[in-house]
């Protein structure tokens, strides 16, 4: 009997997740609350109750070629770094091509998914739903994937601003940031450096970004105009392993800070480079050096229209208040005991599964911030998920939650993971995971690209579960699809033109070499040239 799977979310891990489940042979249903797929990254100009919300200008800081599903590239054509309505553009080409919208009830919100009285022995969920009409239904699932992100519900920390009730300008929560026109030539704060911050910071006019710790600003663009995550490799992941970690983040600093002096800038943080999320801006540094964006430290008390910070400065006349503070994430429609969530910190093994269950038959996909791109992630968790729902693959009998501590303690870190790292560490569950020494062995030129050449998502697909036949040719491709975009206009380097420079140098030293063999005879040969010249073209080249 087919098991029957319920996705909730229609963003890029519940279509990854629809998409699995058919790869595996068992029938999906997603419910998705709006009325159009694409989650995050799906733009409307008045934010949702309880749904993710972006602001208008928004473009992904992971590359086309590193974001991609795995079997399934971006076209050739479309820019490296997307504007969010070229990624659902993308989602519905991925949509349509593995026919997975038929497998969605849209306008349909889940109410309630709670264990089978018999769960224990059969793992079956009880999911109740509503649609737009207020009509509820309920279902019976063999298994349920969790994929409604973590940027629903904003983290609005009000009562760390003292006075905040008497600020006479508006605030708002960097959710509800929708486009810079209204804030022309206003005073801006912005609370909070992250990606978000960051962005909102330089689309306004006149802005002090206010942050605790500072950052560590990284660009799109990096070495040779390259995309930067398109340089990322595995090598350079085995080198941070392998040398001591403060050699490691020195290194990287160094870098970073040959672009801008981040002391300089007022932005150095006391963390080190891979102990926090770094935000990606490439205009940051630009906005700062003309003036139109301030640093400022965190915000000690508001009162009226002015804002006074913990140097004791203090900004009159404030129009409007960011606050880029983040996300909490949470499964309302799910019982604590199932997923207890504390502090922005989940129960979960390896992020998927809570490890306390008797059947491992609910999985969370996409619960994971990651130093590289999330979309892969998704797909990669979900391959994981339901094979395990099949029973062709076990979790350890004591599945303690994951713990990482390589990061700062915040809010933003709970659910950081490494792109290559935790991409590996869930491949090699699926058996997926492509095997350098052999490939390095039997496949030299493929091996070396996947040891030295970006860590792209097709290499997911060269060997095992779902193994894909045009994997391998993606890869040698994919600097192709990185170049062609960008060649929008005849370009042809100018030809170098043809000199007599070294033509002039060889004969000088020909007759240099011919004088010095012929130096006792010398005033003879200037005598004759004729002589001279027939000295001379034995050394010079064959014609």
């Amino acid at each position: 009997m087919t098991r029957r799977v319920a996705v909730i979310g229609g963003g890029s891990s519940g279509l990854a997740s629809i998409k699995t489940c058919l790869d595996e042979g068992l029938q999906p249903v997603c419910f998705e609350s709006s009325d159009d797929i694409g989650g995050l990254w799906k733009f409307k100009e008045n934010p949702e109750a309880d749904r993710a919300s972006i602001y208008q200008s928004v473009i992904i800081n992971t590359s086309k070629e590193v974001m991609c599903f795995s079997d399934f590239p971006i076209p050739a054509h479309y820019p490296n770094y997307m504007h969010n309505s070229l990624i659902v553009d993308y989602f519905r080409m991925f949509a349509d091509r593995f026919q997975l919208t038929r497998h969605i009830r849209f306008n349909t919100k889940v109410l309630q998914v709670k264990q089978r009285s018999d769960f224990s022995r059969s793992g079956q969920w009880d999911v109740e739903t509503e649609n737009k009409d207020g009509e509820k239904e309920k279902h019976i699932f063999d298994a349920v994937m969790i994929c409604i992100g973590h940027h629903c519900h904003p983290n609005l920390p009000l009562h760390d601003f003292p006075g905040i009730d008497s600020f006479t300008g508006k605030f708002f929560h960097s959710r509800d940031y929708k486009t810079a026109d209204e804030w022309r030539h206003k005073k801006a704060v912005v609370i909070g450096i992250g990606n978000s911050g960051g962005d909102i910071a330089v689309e306004l006019s006149r802005v002090y970004l206010s942050t605790r710790r500072g950052a560590w600003i990284l660009n799109r663009v990096s070495d040779n105009g390259l995309p930067r995550d398109m340089l990322n490799t595995r090598m350079a992941i085995f080198m941070r392993h392998v040398l001591p970690f403060g050699l490691s983040c020195g290194a990287a600093e160094r870098k970073v800070s040959r672009r801008f002096d981040h002391s300089l800038y007022n932005l150095k943080p006391a963390h080190r480079m891979f102990s926090q999320h770094p935000t990606v801006n490439d205009e940051l540094p630009n906005r700062i050096l003309s003036g139109t964006v301030q640093v400022k430290p965190n915000i000690r008390r508001f009162q009226g229209s002015s804002v006074e910070f913990d140097d004791g400065s203090v900004v009159e006349d404030v129009d409007l208040v960011v606050f880029a503070t983040g996300y909490r994430f949470s499964f309302p429609f799910l019982a604590s005991h199932v997923v207890s969530v504390s502090e922005n910190k989940a129960s979960l093994y390896k992020y998927v599964f809570p490890p306390e269950l008797d059947r491992p038959t609910l999985a969370i996909i996409g619960l994971v911030q990651p130093l590289g791109a999330i979309m892969p992630i998704s797909e990669m968790q979900a391959r994981w998920a339901t094979r395990v729902f099949k029973g062709e693959l076990l979790l350890p009998t004591a599945s303690s939650p994951e713990i990482r501590r390589m990061y700062v303690s915040s809010q933003r870190h709970t659910i950081q993971v490494d792109y290559i790292s935790y991409m590996d560490e869930i491949a090699e569950l699926v058996g997926v995971r492509p095997s350098l020494p052999r490939l390095l062995l039997t496949d030299p030129r493929l091996g070396l690209n996947l040891m030295f050449g970006p860590c792209t998502p097709y290499q997911y697909r060269l060997r095992g579960p779902g193994k894909w036949a045009g994997a391998r040719q993606a890869i040698f491709t994919q600097w192709e699809r990185v170049a062609r975009p960008m060649q929008t206009r005849p370009c042809h380097d100018p030809k170098p033109e043809r000199s007599l420079k070294w033509l002039l140098v060889v004969a000088a030293a020909a007759v240099g070499l011919a004088g010095y063999v012929n130096r006792n005879g010398l005033p003879a040969l200037l005598q004759d040239p004729t002589a001279l010249l027939d000295k001379i073209k034995v050394y010079l080249p064959a014609q």
